[in-house]
């Protein structure tokens, strides 16, 4: 019986696929977030997930009790220019593979960025139209593609604008990182979650404090984000996903180590679904 929280695997490279699984169980965790091994982001070419392995991974993976809830690719929606799109079109394509094979339901994609010289509303479109694509390259695999709230684009009505374009490819949806809408979009959570809950089938949870030069990634509850908030307007909104803790410890090794920022989260966030009335399952 385990409450629905899980990790990114981008807050613990240092340890390898073995390690992932045996502490995520111990923890107290239901789900994983791959977003790298080691440090490596290219999933597709881990020797942990060969063709020849997948059959051991989902043993494993059935003997922790633990599900995969999504891969996380680095591939980016809003290029333009034709090469630079086939290159992150295929990097997506790959990791839709990869998650088949795994039995994996979603991977993530980034937006990304607003283009100096177009319209927003132009590199909107064009990100719906390229989640659209992938969705479309994904029917019938058992896998859907979902964008995150991420880079210049993590404000509600952004967000809206992709989906707009994508929603009517099935397989499609977002993930929402709860803290750059909070911080960078400066929205209530939930007014984020009404705007665009409907598409929302992951999140992305974390802390941080403003150290006066930047944002500093702290544990939960610590910091000025609100994250408590954050999880009362996704049980109060209906949210059925996981609560996903990403601790950014490959971007910034200077944060503590898993071994304290993990177990913290996981009694910290069980701790407010239980208050808020979450069942583990």
């Amino acid at each position: 019986m385990r409450y629905p929280i899980g990790f990114s695997t981008l807050g613990c490279p240092k340890w390898p696929w073995p390690k992932v699984l045996e502490q995520a169980a111990a923890m107290g965790y239901s789900s994983l977030e791959i977003r790298g091994i080691e440090g490596d982001m290219d999933l597709p070419k881990r020797p942990e997930f060969a063709a020849r392995r997948l059959t051991d991974v989902r043993k494993d993976l059935a003997a922790t009790d633990l599900v995969i809830t999504d891969l996380g690719a680095s591939a980016r929606l809003h290029e333009r220019d034709p090469r630079v799109r086939e290159q992150q079109l295929d990097e997506a394509r790959r990791f839709i593979d990869l998650a088949h094979n795994l039995g994996v339901p979603w991977i993530r994609v980034f937006p990304n960025e607003y283009l100096k010289d177009e319209a927003h509303e132009v590199t909107l479109a064009r990100i719906g139209d390229t989640l659209a694509e992938l969705g479309r390259f994904a029917k019938g695999s058992g896998v859907g593609v979902l964008v995150e709230s991420h880079g210049d684009i993590t404000e509600s009505k952004g967000l809206s604008a992709i989906m707009q374009r994508a929603e009517t490819v099935p397989g499609t949806g977002l993930v929402w990182d709860t803290h750059h809408t909070v911080v960078e979009g400066k929205e209530a959570p939930a007014d984020t979650w009404a705007a665009i809950g409907k598409w929302v089938y992951h999140t992305h949870i974390k802390d941080s404090v403003d150290d006066g030069k930047d944002r500093r990634y702290v544990l939960l509850g610590t910091g000025t984000v609100g994250v408590k908030a954050i999880v009362q307007a996704l049980v109060k909104g209906g949210y059925k996903g996981r609560y996903n803790f990403e601790w950014e410890k490959v971007w910034h090794p200077d944060i503590d180590e898993p071994e304290v920022a993990f177990p913290q989260y996981a009694q910290q966030m069980t701790a407010w679904l239980s208050e808020a009335g979450v069942k583990p399952s």
